[in-house]
């Protein structure tokens, strides 16, 4: 059953500028979000969003969630996918959000991602 959607839409110029600062990255991204990035930067304004929309599905927002306890990789195929930590961990349990399906797609100057939270008898 679909515990809850969530969508962002973010200019990727931003996030990349953004990550010019050190401390928005170790803020915002976990230490495997930013070998990712190594490869390409334009991948955290990606993840960010899909970020955004994870809270988004939660209904929460980053109020009682941060950023970095979302973590948005790749698997070999380069599907995202998310992993999670902490309060987004909790909630995740809480609502039996066992899988969180994301897609992503990006113009030259724009990034969205979309999620789904499907609730499942196995949490994460």
């Amino acid at each position: 059953m679909i515990f809850g959607i969530g969508t962002d839409l973010i200019e990727i110029n931003r996030v990349v500028k953004a990550c010019e600062r050190k401390a928005f990255l170790t803020k915002v991204y976990t230490e495997q979000e930013q070998k990712l990035f190594l490869s390409d930067i334009r991948k955290a304004a990606s993840n960010f969003a899909v970020k955004e929309a994870v809270v988004k599905m939660f209904g929460t927002g980053f109020r009682a969630i941060l950023p970095k306890e979302i973590e948005v990789l790749r698997d070999n195929l380069g599907k995202p996918y998310v992993k999670l930590y902490g309060n987004a961990l909790k909630s995740a349990r809480e609502h039996n959000v066992g899988r969180i399906h994301v897609s992503i797609t990006n113009t030259k100057e724009l990034v969205s991602a979309y999620v789904i939270g499907e609730q499942c008898e196995e949490n994460f």
